[in-house]
């Protein structure tokens, strides 16, 4: 399976995983193949609506400082099936 089709099953299926709950700015951030387990590891980022925090700064801008959550999707090489769904600490 070529990285792109890897990425676009992990994009798809965060997306209607958590479609309840307004994901925004989903964005790849990693990628990386694991050769023993015939998978690859691809981190997605996304904003939530509750992750949005204020503060001086945004204040005065009316704009929420957004944080980003990451979240590591393994899908198997071999049928693009998802093993996995877990958390990434922040990649900043």
């Amino acid at each position: 399976m070529q990285v792109k089709l890897a990425a676009k099953i992990a994009k798809d299926y965060v997306t209607d995983l958590l479609a309840d709950e307004n994901i925004a700015n989903l964005g790849l951030e990693e990628v990386v193949y694991n050769e023993e387990e015939q998978a690859w590891n691809i981190t997605l980022g996304f904003s939530r609506p509750w992750n949005s925090s204020r503060n001086a700064i945004t204040t005065i801008t009316g704009e929420p400082a957004i944080r980003r959550a990451y979240r590591v999707v393994k899908v198997r090489d071999a049928d693009g099936q998802v093993l996995s769904f877990t958390k990434r600490e922040n990649l900043d």
